[in-house]
C-alpha cells in the first residue's frame, strides 16, 4: 500500500518539486496549496493518485478540512512537509504595518503548527503508530538578511517548533525534523537573482540552486526508517554568502 504525504505550498517552487518526487518514488501525494486550478496541474503532473486539496495554512479550519479529508480518504498520513511560507518586505522594521507583521506570522509559524497539531492527531491515533514531519525553515532560521524582521523571527519559531515537536513524538513514533534552504531558485529568490542587499549596504547577485536539489534532500529525509530523524539539514548555493563574514 503507498504511503500518503501532505505537502503544502505545493503550487510551485520547492513544494512543487517536493510533490513531485515524492509521487514518482511511489509515494500518493497531496498537493495543498490556495490556488485550485495551480494544485490540479501540478497533481496531474505528479501522477500516481496525486489528489489536490485547497488550503490556506493561515487559516485553522482551511487546515483541519485538508487533514480530516485526507484521513478520511486515505484513513491515515505518513509524512507532512510543512513547505508553505511567504516573505515580508525588504524595508526598515519601523516602515511595514502591523497587518504585514501578521501576515507572515499567520502563514509561516501559526501554519506551521496547524498543520503539525492535525498531523500528531492523525499519526497517534493510525495502526501502525507514527510517521514523519519535516519543516522548511530557511537559513533564516539561523541567520538574518537586512529588513528582515518578521520573516527571520518566524523561521527562527519554525526551530523551537521542530525541537519540541521532536520531543513530544518520540512516545508516538513521529520524527520531527528541519531543511533549511539557502537560495534555492524560486519566486523568492527574485532579489537574489537581481542584487540582493548585504549587510554593508551593498548589492550582491547571490548564486542559487535548483529547487530540484531541495526536493531530492526532502526525498531522503522522507525515505528514512522512523526509528531514524536528519533534526537539521542544511541546502544551500555553495557560493552564496553565508558562512564567514562576507
Amino acid at each position: 500500500m503507498s504511503q500518503i504525504a501532505i505537502v503544502t505550498g505545493a503550487s510551485r517552487g520547492i513544494g512543487k518539486a517536493a510533490a513531485i518526487s515524492l509521487a514518482k518514488s511511489g509515494w500518493t501525494v497531496i498537493v495543498a496549496g490556495r490556488d485550485k486550478a495551480t494544485i490540479e496541474v501540478v497533481a496531474e503532473e505528479a501522477g500516481n493518485g496525486a489528489k489536490a486539496i485547497v488550503c490556506d495554512v493561515s487559516d485553522p479550519a482551511s487546515v483541519e478540512e485538508l487533514f480530516t479529508e485526507v484521513e478520511r480518504k486515505f484513513n491515515r498520513l505518513d509524512l507532512l512537509f510543512n513547505n508553505a511560507g511567504i516573505p515580508s518586505r525588504n524595508v526598515p522594521i519601523d516602515e511595514l504595518s502591523v497587518d504585514e507583521w501578521r501576515k507572515v506570522v499567520d502563514t509561516n509559524i501559526s501554519g506551521v503548527f496547524y498543520c503539525t497539531q492535525q498531523a500528531f492527531r492523525i499519526m497517534r491515533a493510525q495502526n501502525p503508530q507514527g510517521g514523519r514531519i519535516i519543516n522548511n525553515g530557511s537559513i533564516s532560521a539561523h541567520v538574518p538578511r537586512p529588513n528582515s524582521g518578521p520573516y527571520t523571527a518566524t523561521k527562527h519559531a519554525v526551530t523551537g517548533l521542530t525541537k519540541s515537536a521532536s520531543l513530544d513524538g518520540r512516545e508516538f513514533n513521529i520524527a520531527c525534523g528541519q531543511i533549511d534552504v539557502g537560495n534555492a531558485d524560486t519566486n523568492m529568490a527574485t532579489a537574489q537573482r537581481a542584487g540582493a542587499m548585504q549587510p554593508n549596504g551593498s548589492r550582491m547577485v547571490e548564486p542559487t540552486i535548483d529547487p530540484q536539489v531541495v526536493a531530492d534532500a526532502v526525498l531522503y529525509m522522507s525515505g528514512l526508517p522512523l526509528e531514524a530523524n536528519v533534526q537539521f539539514m542544511t541546502v544551500l548555493a555553495t557560493k552564496m554568502p553565508y558562512i564567514g563574514r562576507g
